[in-house]
């Protein structure tokens, strides 16, 4: 006998297919009928299964929901079903109550669907949600299919009463699992065959976003972050397309057919080359979503995380009751770092005299003192320091200082500038930023994206040289300055990018007005700055003949070598590379290359001071 759920699973498939030129079109609309033809298609077997038991079902007290996926409106094409019976138990008994589940799950199973069901109680609803996190979290969203639509309706509504309830109790629990979660996962951003649910940055934080919002602790944001989940979703159904099973894994061997129904191939290219393109544009795609998702949820913890800690709600800004005072009112306090910069609760936030729309130099100035005291900047100050008037050139003295403190600043540089690439600041001093943001690097040793990894190069540098050198301001400016840059030349179709960064250099330090002396080194560091580990492994180092090649190509000056030591080391220790034991060992930093690299460079110092002599 037919059953209304026959050939749901190729259906769901069916309103998933490509367009004519195989690109995968409108994922939201498709998303929608998805999810209305799955419940049209559940209610149907509610009538069945009403009909075909043995005792008559109660009009009243038992239903059937969705949760998960399905209750969002964003099903896959080959999503699992998360099903839920909701009943009193004062109304059916255990026996007619597996009768009748019977019914309802096996012709799911039967046509091929992944099923994830349980019947529960009004009550044992409320309970898995007190006691359980993650069910805490998905039964957030509970859409009504079947039955008694009220009795549903009124356990969705107390469920999400008692989640608002204990929101200030569970918040750090929550915050507590997302920290697991990305330990385990990694940053989508970052990750070559990322997961794009559990992943930081991935539907699961999207999904604790609207958790934190139904919270009432802290506001989500929409527009651009909306965006970004929809584009992540259609990505997350073309690997079910691919795939042609219920994955959040982008395998490698998926990637060009899924960058294809994405529309990133150019079918003008040949088919090595269209690939190859395709997958670099598909992980840049990634970069770019899931570090707006990340950004999302970070922000919106943050936000989260201070309403708990003042224990008050949400807007109540001027109205934190000091109980010294008798009652009365306690203005905010701000606490100056900068001029036109304060702290206020923890974050980095813009002073009333501040002027971001005529004062170019603010964004620096926020960026430094964030960095050297440690705190977050404001989501809302970094959309205001977005509106300062940046630009690329006409750089003051007060600037260049600014920004080399700022490089300067150690591990802090690297959340710091993520939030400020967030508005797209290190593009407006930077426009050749552009050309490499967001993007996968070519080499398999790379966990992170170019951008990402210089940043961390950077992170790694400081005063104190290699060999007990301390470099003066002149040449730690240089340093971090070749840092920040030394993969700047890393485009699509370049084959030398030492020697491209090397071009761009001289113009981007010239543009910000750096001293000769400055601009100099640091494009002699980016030329070089491969040349001392490729030596220190392919040549003899004990070969005067060596050295002196190496000596001449960094103009003699012990100084530079010294800087490039540092370079090398703080570029080989931040590859991050995870994917195999091999990969660290022959591309990244470990004591036997770090002995190479030392030899290498005691042999070229030597080789300089007999040419002084």
């Amino acid at each position: 006998m037919a059953s209304a759920v026959d050939g749901l699973k190729q259906r769901l498939l069916d309103l998933s297919v490509t367009d004519e030129d195989g690109i995968y079109r409108h994922g939201a609309d498709k998303r929608r009928l998805r999810t209305r033809y799955a419940v049209d298609c559940l209610r149907g077997l509610w009538r069945e299964a009403v009909e075909s038991v043995s005792f008559d079902v109660p009009d009243h007290g038992i239903g059937l929901a969705a949760v998960g996926s399905l209750a969002r409106g964003q099903i896959g094409p080959s999503s699992d079903l998360d099903l839920v019976v909701i009943y009193d138990a004062h109304r059916i008994s255990d026996r007619q109550l597996n009768e009748f589940g019977n019914k309802l799950w096996y012709p799911l199973w039967d046509c091929g669907l992944d099923l994830d069901q349980s019947m529960r109680t009004k009550q044992q609803c409320e309970d898995v949600t007190d006691k359980d996190l993650p069910a805490a979290v998905g039964w957030l969203n509970v859409r009504p299919i079947a039955g008694d639509m009220s009795y549903l309706e009124d356990t969705a509504t107390v469920v999400l009463q008692r989640w608002r309830k204990a929101a200030r109790q569970r918040l750090p629990e929550l915050l507590e699992s997302a920290s697991a979660r990305l330990n385990r996962f990694g940053r989508l951003a970052y990750l070559n065959q990322p997961d794009v649910k559990e992943s930081r940055g991935g539907l699961r934080d999207a999904v604790l976003v609207s958790a934190l919002a139904a919270s009432w602790l802290a506001d989500r944001p929409h527009g651009q972050y909306d965006r970004a989940v929809e584009r992540l979703l259609d990505v997350r159904d073309c690997i079910h397309l691919s795939a042609r099973k219920d994955t959040d894994l982008l395998l490698s061997q998926y990637q060009p057919r899924i960058a294809a129904h994405l529309g990133l191939a150019d079918p003008t290219l040949p088919r090595e080359e269209r690939d190859a393109k395709a997958v670099d544009d598909l992980q840049t795609l990634l970069a770019r979503v899931g570090r707006q998702i990340a950004f999302a949820w970070e922000s919106t913890a943050a936000r989260a995380e201070h309403s708990l800690t003042h224990d008050r709600p949400r807007f109540a800004f001027f109205q934190l009751l000091n109980p010294r005072s008798g009652g009365k009112r306690q203005a905010p306090t701000f606490t100056p770092l900068a001029q036109g910069v304060v702290e206020h609760e923890h974050e980095v936030v813009l002073s009333a005299s501040a002027e971001p729309r005529s004062d170019p130099t603010l964004p620096l100035r926020a960026a430094v003192a964030a960095a050297e005291f440690g705190m977050p900047i404001n989501a809302l100050t970094l959309g205001n320091l977005g509106s300062c008037p940046i630009h690329d050139r006409d750089w003051t003295a007060a600037m260049r200082s600014l920004f080399v403190r700022l490089l300067a600043s150690g591990p802090a540089l690297i959340q710091v500038w993520e939030e400020l690439d967030f508005v797209d600041i290190p593009g407006r001093w930077i426009p050749e930023w552009q050309g490499i943001r967001n993007r996968p690097s070519a080499s398999s040793a790379h966990r992170y994206t170019i951008d990402r990894h210089m940043v961390e190069v950077v992170s790694r540098l400081d005063r104190a040289g290699y060999g007990g050198r301390r470099y003066d301001d002149d040449q730690l400016a240089a340093l971090l300055l070749a840092g920040i840059l030394h993969d700047i030349g890393k485009r699509p179709g370049v084959a030398d990018h030492a020697a491209e960064g090397a071009r761009h250099v001289p113009v981007i330090l010239g543009r910000m007005g750096f001293d000769a002396g400055i601009v100099r080194r640091a494009t002699t560091l980016v030329r070089q700055h491969l040349a001392l580990s490729q030596f220190a492994t392919t040549r003899d180092p004990h070969d005067p003949k060596v050295a002196r090649t190496l000596a001449s190509m960094l103009d003699n000056d012990p100084v530079t070598l010294d800087m490039l030591v540092d370079l090398t080391r703080a570029d080989g220790s931040s590859l991050g590379a995870t994917a195999a034991e091999s990969i660290t060992k022959h591309y990244g930093w470990s004591k036997w290359r770090e002995s190479l690299v030392f030899a290498m460079a005691q042999a070229t110092r030597e080789v300089m001071r007999e040419s002084m002599r």
